[in-house]
């Protein structure tokens, strides 16, 4: 048979070539005189099923009964029947016989024993396995006798087949017929094909072909009995060979045999209904059937009740059977994931059962339903995505990312949220790798601008850690133009502790893009002032930093010496261990509490190893640095440290990075693109009274330069020599002053030497107010004298 329908397939015969499908390979078993092969479409190669059955004679009996089994199929739908899709009827003449094929198409199935043998369960998992597909089939029998009142007549373990998510699907309905019980007049059989019905599977009334009994009997009395032999040969394992064998129920589950012996009473009128055996059993009620059950007819469900079940669900679906789970729990919740049904907390659910999956089957089934999420608006969605990024976000393609993914993402850098914003920053250090240049250039670095000058203090910190971390995907002029700029300009500068170092371990962590001369005339000495920081692990970061940066100039050093110049400028950087490495989070947001403005340092004084001596090697020192946590500790740690004078402002949007949206077409030769306003030049010495302040303040951090004082004048009054020598008074902020003489202003011996304001107060006005008669208003122009007589307003 196989082989003849291969040739037929294959283009012999008349009128087969106009089925749209292909015919694979049978099955070993079929349903009475059909045959079952997978096939595939011939326009998608979406997998199909097909059954065949063939005959010589037209007027054969079981092509008439396949007939009656097209219609059928073609015309009863229900979620627990077989789905038809196509049939067709093919004559094929072989000299002088005659040969007709009937073809009938349906969804991808597989017969239910081979099913079973394929998925090898035991124990409970069998017993829920069964239960859920026994619950199927009662479902699709009561269907059929009580709201069409038509009789299947066969229900057996060969008139069932599997879907590919593990649904029980019940088909061969060449018997089925209409119950005309009501119908006085009927005298003839009732089911014209039960001849096609195995001895073994017809209760008593069919078997004695007693009609009379049989229509007085209820519409499911012939169902009944086959559900009650289909109960036998699944958990028997063996085919029903006579009716005799239904006795032996040691096979039958107990909490199922009370109905069981009910579905098989000798009395049809006494018969189990089987919509009450769905409705009453004790064998359904189990942990498998309900899961489904619940995710079927989930939109009629609360918020409450889905929020409940799927925070379970997770620990629940280890508990079923792994093949169910994958293959029928997990397209549902992928379903009702993507269209709106199911709750943010499903999404932990859905990865997890993704993580059971195979690569190629996770791309497959489950990452395009996390791209559509991407789009959602809710943002208990978005939170539950970006906290999982790590598990699926490898899978991505760089185009898919770049093109569905980001655009989505990064509404949460600007969201009110300070928790998204933050999560939104994380996820990139998944995403960022996968990006392309344009969009780093054009998007990214202008979110990581702002986010580094953000309200929270967390933020900014994990800001300058992420631009550590993907500073190997910048290109070469992007990292030139933001890096250094980021770190020293911004984050060493931080009114936060834990910012502050973050920025010297990004620095650490990569030094392999800086030039000697970078090195010596910005890094260094921008790193040096942290080393009598207030905070304790910054000061410890800072000389770690300053060792290993000590190192590279000396190595620039011992080559210069040596006489070898070339790629001096780039000496032993690139070689630096740890550059490669991955900095750390800092902390959450979720762990500071009060304003940003009244955050203390995190870190304490032990949370990094100190250094044991001066000369230790560099990777010992970048280690440290990279490695070194930030731990968050009571509001009082380190408060000895801090000074009682008023924080350095912080930083503000004014330091930006340059032109970033042609950061990729410009040239690169100068480091100090967009930041020439803020670049630490000479400063003009202070005033003797506001170094006395800056001195007792002693803040570690050097404040940027007010723009103003480039365009004042040098003052040419010397400073005492006790004031040369404090440390702060180079870099202190220049006291307000002019070169021009005031008006009417008192020689200097005249001011009170005990009021320290006389020198900045304000002079004495210098002339007297006007006569409102002299005009109109400041400015105006006096009246033109006018002819004739004027009246004199005597009250002015």
């Amino acid at each position: 048979m196989f082989k003849f329908l291969k040739g037929v397939v294959g283009g012999s015969g008349a009128g087969v070539k106009d089925l749209p499908y292909n015919i694979g390979d049978p099955y070993p078993s079929a349903w009475g005189s059909w045959s079952h092969f997978q096939g595939t479409s011939k326009d998608d190669g979406s997998p199909v099923s097909i059954f065949s059955i063939s005959g010589t004679n037209a007027q054969d009996g079981h092509l008439a009964a396949a007939r009656n089994g097209v219609k059928r199929l073609r015309t009863v739908r229900h979620p627990n029947i077989l789905a038809f899709l196509h049939s067709t009827e093919v004559e094929n003449i072989d000299g002088t016989s005659t040969k007709i094929t009937i073809y009938i198409v349906t969804e991808p199935v597989m017969p239910l024993s081979e099913k079973i043998k394929e998925l090898g369960l035991e124990g409970s998992q069998r017993d829920e396995y069964y239960a859920w597909g026994l619950n199927q089939i009662a479902k699709a029998v009561s269907f059929l006798n009580n709201d069409c009142k038509l009789v299947h007549g066969n229900v057996c373990l060969s008139s069932v087949v599997v879907t590919q998510t593990l649904d029980w699907k019940l088909h061969a309905f060449d018997v089925l017929s209409e119950f005309d019980g009501n119908n006085e007049a009927a005298n003839g059989p009732m089911l014209q094909y039960a001849w096609l019905v195995g001895a073994q599977y017809k209760p008593v009334e069919l078997a004695k072909s007693d009609w009379t009994a049989v229509r007085k009997s209820p519409p499911w009395s012939i169902d009944s009995w086959g559900l009650g032999c289909l109960i036998y040969e699944l958990f028997s394992g063996m085919r029903l060979s006579k009716t005799e064998e239904l006795r032996n129920t040691a096979s039958i589950p107990k909490s199922l045999l009370p109905d069981y012996q009910r579905l098989l009473s000798s009395m049809p009128s006494r018969r189990l209904n089987s919509s009450k055996l769905i409705e009453n059993s004790e064998y359904f009620q189990n942990k498998l059937v309900d899961t489904i059950h619940f995710m079927e007819i989930l939109n009629l469900k609360d918020s409450v009740e889905k929020d409940t079940f799927f925070r379970k669900l997770p620990n629940l679906a280890e508990q079923l059977p792994r093949q169910i789970v994958l293959k029928k729990l997990l397209p549902l919740l992928a379903s009702a994931l993507e269209f709106g049904s199911a709750a943010a907390p499903a999404l932990t659910a859905l990865l997890k059962m993704g993580s059971w999956l195979s690569t190629e089957e996770f791309s497959v089934k489950v990452l395009p339903t996390i791209i559509k999420l991407f789009a959602s608006n809710d943002r208990a969605i978005r939170v539950a995505l970006l906290q999982h990024i790590d598990q699926y976000g490898e899978s991505f393609s760089a185009q898919v990312v770049d093109e569905q993914v980001y655009p989505h993402v990064a509404t949460g850098f600007a969201d009110t949220s300070a928790f998204l914003r933050e999560i939104t920053l994380k996820s990139m250090l998944v995403l960022a790798p996968k990006l392309s240049q344009r969009t780093i250039s054009g998007s990214l670095l202008k979110y990581l601008s702002k986010l580094q000058v953000d309200e929270e203090p967390a933020i900014r910190t994990n800001t300058t850690i992420l631009l550590g971390n993907i500073a190997s995907h910048l290109n070469e002029g992007t990292r030139k133009r933001v890096l250094i700029n980021a770190f020293t300009v911004r984050a060493l500068r931080d009114t936060f502790s834990p910012a502050r170092g973050a920025g010297v371990m990004a620095l650490c962590a990569t030094s392999s893009y800086y030039d000697i001369n970078e090195v010596a005339t910005r890094v260094l000495p921008s790193v040096v002032v942290l080393t009598i920081d207030p905070d304790s692990d910054v000061r410890s970061k800072a000389f770690q930093a300053v060792d290993q940066f000590l190192q590279i100039v000396k190595q620039y050093h011992e080559k210069t010496n040596t006489g070898d110049a070339t790629g001096a400028s780039s000496v032993g950087i690139s070689s630096m261990p740890g550059n490669a490495s991955l900095l750390g989070w800092a902390m959450s947001s979720l762990t500071l509490k009060g304003k940003p403005s009244e955050q203390a340092p995190v870190a304490s004084a032990n949370s990094i190893t100190p250094l044991t001596s001066t000369t230790s090697s560099t990777s010992s020192v970048m280690e440290n640095a990279i490695n070194a946590p930030l731990r968050h500790v009571s509001s009082g740690t380190d408060f000895a440290d801090q000074p009682a004078g008023p924080a350095p402002p912080s930083p503000t949007s004014t330091d930006g990075w340059g032109e970033i949206e042609n950061g990729l077409h410009e040239d690169h030769d100068t480091d100090k693109d967009g930041w020439d306003d803020i670049e630490p030049l000479e400063e003009p010495k202070p005033s003797p009274v506001l170094a006395n302040i800056q001195a007792a303040q002693k803040r570690p951090v050097s404040q940027p330069r007010p723009t103003a004082t480039s365009l004042r004048p040098k003052s040419t009054g010397k400073v005492p020599k006790e004031e040369d020598d404090d440390l702060w008074g180079s870099i202190a902020a220049p006291a307000p002053r002019t070169s021009s003489k005031p008006l009417n202003v008192k020689p200097a011996a005249a001011l009170d030497d005990d009021d320290p304001w006389a020198a900045i107060a304000a002079p004495p006005p210098t002339t007297k107010a006007k006569p409102l008669a002299a005009g109109r208003g400041r400015g105006a122009k006096p009246f033109a004298p006018k002819l004739g007589a004027q009246r004199i307003n005597r009250t002015s």
